[in-house]
């Protein structure tokens, strides 16, 4: 006899390749800012927090203040973490756009094909007189 899994625990599917997702739970930033699902808020935070380290440890590097390095490092992350941030939303707004009029289109190609509206068919006509 097999084994009930107790309310608690996740079933164990034998045989199935399941991705790891469905077991963890999803990482939120601070409490509220929920990575997984927000487009480009992980590549934002990533990208933020590498500029914070280069930042810090170049200006260490260069002026061996610890105090202000790490300054430099805050600073780095704040401005790196915005500057992906809205380029990111920026480029994703306009392929949201772009998805849009592309559907409109195909969705109107679809609905006047074949009737006096249809802009393809005037075309035709007209070349085909001459």
């Amino acid at each position: 006899m097999a084994a009930v899994p107790e309310p608690d625990e996740p079933a164990k599917r034998k045989g199935s390749c399941t991705s790891l997702r469905s077991y963890w739970k999803p990482f939120k930033l601070l409490g509220i800012l929920d990575v997984e699902n927000i487009p480009c808020a992980r590549d934002s935070i990533l990208y933020g927090s590498l500029g914070s380290v280069v930042a810090g440890f170049g200006h260490f590097l260069l002026t061996s203040r610890i105090r202000r390095s790490c300054d430099v490092g805050v600073g780095g992350f704040i401005l790196v973490t915005l500057g992906c941030w809205f380029h990111c939303r920026y480029n994703y707004a306009k392929q949201k756009i772009q998805q849009r009029i592309t559907r409109q289109g195909m969705k109107n190609k679809l609905l006047y094909e074949g009737t006096h509206l249809d802009p393809e068919r005037k075309q035709n006509n007209g070349n085909s007189s001459n």
